[in-house]
Formats: structure tokens, sequence, C-alpha cells
């Protein structure tokens, strides 16, 4: 993959893994029951040589341990954010005519022969970070690489330079061998495919059932080429890409039966591996003169979408999950753009963050429904498409609405309460209970004392959504992004890996895998600069959650003539205005106030202000008893819910080998007070002897009734027990 060699970003974020989201559907009981007899439970070991589908479908590595150089980890961050204002500056200062898009800026390719050029503005430039590409020859690159281009091309007096000139980092032995064994492997697996014209009628019908496309035509498929690999019964859909629109990719989609959830899940496999799958399916079928487009979240829509309307369709690489911004070159030529992503909350949610990206004057949102199902879904039952499209609501708003613009949005989260309750945990489920689930948009303030434990909690806790495909940014500004990385993989792996490392390849395979991101800050650090790469990231990666550990690490870079809570105030301000505007859960490691041992922490114990708390939608405080012994001293207690109001607590384990918090069994841990006076086992149990003892001769003493009797000797009344 090209890399420029002028790297001038400072703050970097390193990307752990692409991401991978399995597509999930139910299936009628007739393709449960086609699924259960005809399908393998499970698929070949292997698969064209050196990797193989593993039980969830997916491509797995081997277990061939190979050190290896990542060239994708760093991404490309600008010291100081450019601004579209800038490059239009510097564009009319060289004398350089453009064209102003939706979302790039459009100027004559520097890399093609000027007679060849004429007046085709292929040369695209992202308004928001500056990053470049030449459609004609796929240079890509940073806005100060292009600078550099444009100032070598003044100074030696050229027309044009060659796409060489900016030459990428040399492979090493390794990088080449794996990119040239996922070549072959892409051409092993679209040469084993067979196209579905070649298959037996009854035996095409049965894919068409388990995959519910039994309205695509086989014309429609033919048109996309689409195909069926059969040692997996998996459609394989193609990457065309480059001039030449050669076959850079395939994506296989394979259906797996559960016999526990009666359900059948869609898993993806991508060669080459998904960080470098930039693809818009059915992007080669789009015309130039096409100025509309419907775009959809998956492969089987686009299909649905273009067989009912006829209207060009092309499906995200990743699904609703991200748009990368290397896609939005090709999306620029269509004056309305209909997002069409799925039929849930999240694809809903998805839409209108994708549309800030491409521009909310031209796009349209369907908005999910009863009548409005996901296109393939909609053709099974015989929707009516253009209708559909047509009540298609745009992107753009004003700043006041009325009820009746918001009604159908109040509708949808009372039909959907458990979507828009958010994301489940699935290893913390009394969590769940209190807060519902994690929901975009908010602001989650965590606190607990010093050495509790919370960097490993909230790891944990960020890690459960990970693996759900939450896409998760963190800031460790108080532990190195190495040592946090392999808390992380300790959890994920649910193991000590150094005494397993032959078990380290397999589990870090899988682990590169998920939508996990690290700022490369560490130490003290500017809140600005914070910002920025934040805002950097959610508009490259769709970033859901960013985890911020902790706030005392950004106000040390501020000005010391200050008030420090003024500071605290403005930063915890700058975080609940990022998560709102960007629609991202931000999570805020605060420090307490130093409080007594014997002393649980309340609200008021967080640093700083009352502004951290009433600004908070969630506040969570990691309780430890340090006078008790025993597993179950740590609890964690939920004292702020803005979503419903509920708040609870609910006690902790801490297992040490995996470095993971688990909610015991009811009763199977009493918590015991710290007692220094018996100093051996047998002053201890004489001691609870003498009280229980005592505890007897009082309770008798209760339950006896006194009565006055008469003194014969001296006439005196006294109480005397009853015998």
């Amino acid at each position: 993959m090209w890399r420029s060699l002028l790297l001038k970003g400072t703050t970097c974020l390193l990307q752990v893994a692409a991401r991978r989201f399995p597509h999930k559907r139910h299936f009628s009981s007739l393709c449960v029951r086609l699924l259960t007899q005809r399908l393998p439970h499970r698929p070949p070991e292997s698969l064209c040589g050196s990797k193989f589908l593993g039980r969830d479908g997916f491509l797995a590595n081997s277990w061939t341990r190979a050190y290896k150089k990542d060239a994708k980890s760093n991404v490309e961050f600008p010291t100081s954010p450019i601004t579209v204002t800038d490059i239009k500056q510097y564009l009319r200062s060289k004398d350089i005519p453009f064209h102003d898009g939706y979302s790039c800026l459009h100027i004559q390719s520097i890399f093609v022969n000027a007679p060849e050029r004429k007046d085709s503005f292929s040369l695209f430039i992202d308004k928001t970070t500056g990053q470049f590409l030449c459609k004609d020859t796929l240079v890509e690159g940073s806005w100060e690489d292009l600078q550099d281009c444009l100032e070598v091309m003044q100074k030696e007096e050229q027309d044009f330079l060659s796409p060489d000139v900016l030459l990428g980092y040399p492979e090493s032995v390794e990088e080449q061998d794996e990119r040239e064994r996922e070549l072959r492997e892409v051409q092993r697996i679209w040469s084993s495919s067979v196209p579905f014209t070649d298959l037996h009628e009854d035996e095409a019908q049965l894919i068409k059932t388990m995959f519910q496309i039994t309205k695509v035509s086989n014309a429609t498929l033919k048109k996309f080429g689409v195909r069926v690999f059969k040692p997996t019964k998996s459609l394989v859909f193609p990457w065309f890409g480059g001039p030449d629109s050669s076959l850079k990719g395939v994506k296989l989609l394979s259906a797996q039966h559960s016999t526990d959830t009666e359900k059948v899940t869609y898993n993806e496999a991508i060669v080459p591996k998904s960080n470098s799958y930039n693809n818009l399916f059915g992007l080669p079928l789009v015309g130039r003169m096409d100025s509309e487009v419907v775009l959809t979240g998956q492969e089987l829509d686009t299909l649905a979408v273009s067989q009912a309307t006829g209207l060009p369709s092309v499906a995200l690489p990743r699904g609703v999950s991200c748009l990368p911004p290397i896609l939005l070159p090709y999306l620029e030529q269509f004056k309305r753009v209909t997002l069409w992503l799925g039929d849930d909350i999240r694809s809903w949610e998805a839409s209108k963050i994708f549309s800030r990206k491409l521009g909310l004057r031209r796009c349209s949102l369907v908005r999910p429904g009863e009548y409005r199902p996901c296109p393939v879904e909609a053709l099974a039952q015989g929707k009516n498409f253009s209708q559909i499209i047509k009540s298609s609501i745009p992107a753009a708003h004003k700043s006041i609405v009325s009820f009746k613009q918001l009604r159908e949005d109040v509708y949808g989260e009372l039909l959907n309460t458990d979507q828009v309750a958010g994301v489940k945990w699935t290893r913390f489920l009394e969590l769940n209970r209190i807060l519902k689930g994690h929901r975009k948009g908010e602001l989650t303030v965590f606190t607990g004392p010093t050495g509790s434990g919370k960097t490993t909690f909230i790891s944990e806790l960020a890690l459960d959504l990970c693996m759900q495909g939450v896409n998760t940014l963190w800031g460790s500004f108080e532990i190195n992004n190495v040592r946090l990385a392999k808390i992380m993989l300790t959890q994920f792996a649910m193991q000590r890996l150094e005494e397993n490392l032959e078990q380290y390849d397999f589990w870090a395979d899988k682990f590169e895998e998920l939508p996990l991101y690290f700022m490369t800050f560490h130490g003290q650090q500017n809140i600005k600069a914070v910002l920025d790469t934040m805002q950097h990231a959610v508009y490259m990666y769709d970033i859901n959650h960013v985890i911020i550990d902790n706030l005392q690490f950004m106000m040390g870079q501020e000005n010391l003539s200050v008030d420090k809570f003024a500071v605290q105030d403005h930063i915890i301000g700058a975080f609940r205005k990022f998560a709102t505007n960007s629609s991202c859960h931000v999570t805020l490691i605060i420090h307490p106030r130093k409080e007594e041992d014997d002393r649980e922490l309340q609200i008021a114990s967080i640093f700083g202000s009352a502004k951290a708390s009433q600004e908070a939608d969630n506040v969570l405080i990691l309780q430890e008893k340090k006078l008790v012994t025993c597993p179950g001293r740590r609890s964690l207690q939920v004292t702020k819910n803005r979503f419903d109001g509920d708040v609870g607590i609910f006690p902790l384990d801490f297992i040490k080998s995996s470095l993971t918090f688990a909610t015991p069994l009811k009763g199977k841990h009493k918590l015991r007070k710290v007692n220094t006076k018996p100093e051996n086992e047998e002053d201890e149990a004489a001691g609870a002897a003498v009280k229980k003892e005592e505890g007897k001769k009082e309770k008798a003493a209760k339950t006896k009734t006194p009565r006055a009797v008469k003194d014969p000797a001296t006439g005196n009344e006294s109480k005397q027990k009853e015998s």
C-alpha cells in the first residue's frame, strides 16, 4: 500500500485493526430447515492453501509465527489541521483552477500528461483533511505531499509528474510474500466459483433461499458478477478497481445456523484483509452521466435496488460501521444521494452521520419503519421502491422544528425501545439492567480510588463494546499504548499469554480485526490537540466511543495563572460539546478527591467542581472497601443515569489470571472486616465463643418476664425472674 515519505504528522492514531462485522438477519423456518439438512455445519479446514475458513465463517490465519512490520499502523494527522479556506488560497496562489464539490475540491491531475488531461478534473482534495486522490492513476497522499509535488513542478517547470515520484516505503520480504499470497488466493477463489447461470436450477434455488434473494433474477446476479463458491455455499462479490478495472479482491458471504437460538447469521470474509478493502460494490456499472445514486449497507440490498428501480446503486464495503473518506471522490458526481442503509436504529444513526461527510444538501435518508424495511426484504415483500425512495426525507434540517417533523422519530423510538437503549454488554449483564446500554452522543464520567483498577476495568468495558462492532478510540495518557494493548489482549484471550506464547499469533490476529485505535499521546497534553485528534478520528474511522484516561493529564498544559477548577470546567464542557455534535460517546476518567479508607465515594467525591457530574449523562464509581479482605471487595455503582433514571450497585470480582472483572454468584462471598486484635486463630475462635455465649444470655434475659416480690426480712419489693 502506498505511503508518503514526507510524514509531517506528529499526533497520530495507531490502528490496531480494521473492522469485521457479521451481517445478521432472521430467516424463515423453511430456510432454517434447508440450512440444517443440506448445509455442512463446519466449512472445510482449508481454503486455497494459506488460510482457512474458521467456525465463524471468517478467514483465519495459520498458526505460523511471522514477524512483520505493519505498514498500515500509522495514520497521518497534521500538526495544524488544514481548512478548506487554506486549500483554496494556496491553489489560487499557484493559479490552479478548481471546482468546489460537495466534499472535495476537484483539480486537473498533475500525474497525467497535459494533452491527455484535457478538461478532466480527476484529482480530488478532501475539504476536511486535505488528503488527495487521483482517480486516473490511483495516486493518493496528504495535503503536504501535494504541496511538495506542486512546488517541484513549478521549480522544474514541468507540465506533469510521474506517478512514481512519490515513493512508498519498500516492502519487506514477508510483506511481499503476504501480498502475493493474497492475490493468488483472490484468483483461486474467483476461478473456483461459478456463476448462477452455470448452476443446476434446484441448487441455484436453494442458495437463493439461504440468502433470501429468491426474487433476485439471474440476470441481475450476472450483471453484478456475483458467483457461488461451492465448498462453503458462499456468495462471492467481486471488487474491480483501478484504471484497468481488474480484480482486486473478493468478499465471501456465508450463512450459518445456530441450533440454540434458531437464527441464521451471515458471516463475511474479505480477501485481501478488510483494512485494504476500499470498494463500492456496483461502482463499475455507474455511468459517467448518472446524477443520482442509492447508497446501501449490504451488497444484497444493492442487487434489490438495481433490479427494482433501475437506478445506480452501490454498497459500502464495511456496512453501516464506516464510510472511509477515500471513497468520497467516487461519489462526487452525484447530485442526489439516497441513503437506504437498513431497517434498524443503528442504520438510521449511520445514515445521519454519513450524510455529513457526503454533504447534507444533496442527501436524502430512508427512515426505517414497518413499510420501509431493508431493500432485499422490501423486494421479497413486493414493496413499491419508487414510493419508498420518493418518501425519503432531506438530511439537512432547520434549527427550529415542529412536532410534526419529529413525530416519526418519536414513534420510531417507542417502537424500538431495545435498540434505542444502545449496545448491550455481554460481560456485564448487571450494567445492562441499570444503564440499559451504551448510547451515542453521551458523556460518561468514571471514577474510583487510586489503585482500585479503574484503567483495567474500563478497558474491559470498552473491549466488550468493541467486540460488538463499536468503533473505539483510546486516549491513554497515564500508561503507554503497549502496556494498555497487552492488558486488553489478555482480557480478550481470557488467559495469560506469557504462559502460552504459542497461542500469541492466534489471538493477536483475532485482536487485529477489532475496530480499535489508540492515540499516540502520553503524559500531559493540550486539550485542543486532543480534540483535533478525536475529530479527525471520527471523520476518518467513524469512531463511536472515545475513552480519555484521564482528565488530570490535560490540565497540566493549560495556563497556570487560571483557576484549575475553571480549567477543568472548560475541558469538561469541550468534551460535552464534542460528544453531542459528533454523536460519539465519550468516557472520561477522573481521579477522586482524597477520602478516608473506610468511606465510600460519592458523586461529590469527583475531583473539581460540580460541573463534571452536571454535564455527564452517566456517572460510574468503582467502589473499593480497603478494610475488607477476600473476593467481593469491589463493586460498581451507577449514581447517575440520565437515560431513564435507574441507579444501582453490584459487586465485582477481579480475576487476576485474565485481568477481568466478573459479577460473583449470589451468596458466594461474604465480606469480612479486618480485625487486628486476635493474634492467632485460637484467640479469634475463643473470642467468637465468648461473644456467642454473651449473646445467648442477653437473648434469654429479654425473653424472661420479671415480676415484683416482697422480701420477708426487709419488706421491700424486688424484681425476680421466673424460673
